[in-house]
């Protein structure tokens, strides 16, 4: 038993030195990158499916459980695949030119992108949709600060919530296939279930009866 604990020592005090080694540096962060997607893209996903599953699919606990469970499983996936294939593909470039330089950053994302975000699908959807948004104010901000855009003399953001807003429920009333489903279930309970109830309990305790009164 002192020889078995002996040997995981010394194998933890060589996996060690060799992470502090500075020329594995670059292959080590990419598989570093690769178990921080996996680990961040679960938490954010099963929170996120659980609430959405829960409030608007039908199914037994069982059907509900394993769609949470796969849609947890392909965003920690793509996640960590996409990591890897970025940070590899930078530290490619880097090596092979001696230096990294921005258009690096950019095309290794685009290939990223393109390899493992590529396949329309509700859960690379949403992400995409996520990253677009964010990627609409940070270019908006780049541009004033780059003097490309006057600074606005007044906070433009009551303009894009009225904007946004207008234009949602727009789409949403008349023409509603364009919105992504999981949009379309949260509007339809906001928008539609409100307008529809028999009595107390559907009222304020529940959205929908059960029965058939």
């Amino acid at each position: 038993m002192a020889g078995a604990g002996d040997s995981i020592r010394a194998l933890l005090r060589a996996a060690n030195a060799l992470l502090q080694q500075r020329r594995y540096h670059a292959a080590l962060a990419v598989i570093k990158g690769f178990r921080n997607g996996a680990v961040y893209g679960a938490k954010i996903r099963a929170p996120h499916a659980l609430v959405m599953t829960f409030l608007f699919k039908s199914g037994s606990l069982r059907e509900k459980l394993k769609s949470i469970a796969q849609a947890t499983y392909a965003h920690s996936r793509n996640l960590a695949y996409f990591v890897f294939t970025y940070k590899g593909l930078l530290a490619a470039q880097s090596r092979l030119q001696g230096k990294k330089i921005p258009f690096h950053t950019f095309l290794a994302a685009c290939i990223g992108g393109w390899l493992v975000f590529g396949d329309n699908n509700p859960i690379n959807s949403q992400i995409i949709m996520y990253l677009l948004s964010r990627i609409l104010f940070g270019l908006s901000r780049l541009a004033v600060e780059k003097g490309y855009i006057p600074q606005p003399k007044q906070d433009p953001f009551p303009l894009v919530a009225a904007l946004v807003w207008g234009t949602v429920l727009w789409l949403f009333e008349y023409h509603r296939e364009t919105l992504q489903p999981s949009l379309q279930s949260s509007m339809t309970y906001l928008y539609e279930d409100s307008e529809v109830w028999h009595d107390l309990s559907d009222f304020l305790i529940y959205n929908k009866r059960t029965d058939s009164k």
